[in-house]
């Protein structure tokens, strides 16, 4: 196989993977609604297991957005260092950014999956929770990539993971199996992306 480098290819879908990094502080500049749609339209374009996207978004702004910054903030006591200091940072990332998407699984391809495919309930669960949690991923992907393509900056706010269910409580979701909260918005300064492992220690080819 002829070893091309990926930054050696010119285009602009690649560019834009490159591009891509989280940001942590915005602007107060608000996100025209024309481009939070085309997010959340690329979000809903990302494959799912058998096309049953058991996703839901939550856009989440103003009053909302700051008392999910606050339970964030008041949620992180719990947790020693560093989980409590990474929950802040994300509680001030939340109140930062203009808008808030949150990701959520539905849970339907789990509660649907024995009558679609026959498989025996006892892995059933295990097997839908995987393919939804691998379908919700690939939406906040989508998601990240179309903000970069457009402009915005954004954060996977991974660390909220720790209390996922007391998040979905607030925005009014059923306690699930996967949860993503995404600050977007406009970078408060210039920035990029750590550096990358060489693709030679991350790929092997199998003949």
């Amino acid at each position: 196989m002829e070893k091309t480098t990926p930054a050696s290819l010119d285009h602009p879908v690649l560019e834009t993977i490159r591009q891509r990094h989280s940001v942590r502080v915005f602007t107060d500049q608000p996100v025209p609604d024309a481009l939070l749609l085309a997010v959340l339209q690329a979000a809903n374009l990302a494959p799912s297991a058998h096309n049953q996207q058991a996703w839901r978004f939550l856009v989440v702004r103003g009053g909302r957005k700051h008392e999910l910054s606050e339970l964030v903030t008041a949620r992180s006591e719990a947790f020693p260092r560093p989980s409590s200091v990474l929950l802040r940072l994300a509680a001030r990332s939340i109140v930062s950014a203009p808008v808030v998407v949150a990701v959520a699984n539905t849970g339907e391809l789990i509660r649907h999956g024995t009558e679609l495919f026959k498989v025996e309930k006892t892995m059933a669960h295990d097997f839908f929770r995987t393919m939804e949690i691998q379908s919700s991923a690939a939406a906040v992907e989508n998601l990240l990539v179309a903000a970069t393509s457009l402009g915005l900056a954004s954060v996977w706010l991974g660390i909220l993971f720790l209390i996922k269910d007391d998040v979905l409580r607030l925005l009014g979701e059923r306690e699930g199996e996967f949860m993503a909260v995404i600050p977007l918005g406009y970078a408060a300064k210039p920035g990029k992306g750590p550096s990358k492992r060489p693709l030679e220690a991350t790929v092997r080819y199998l003949d």
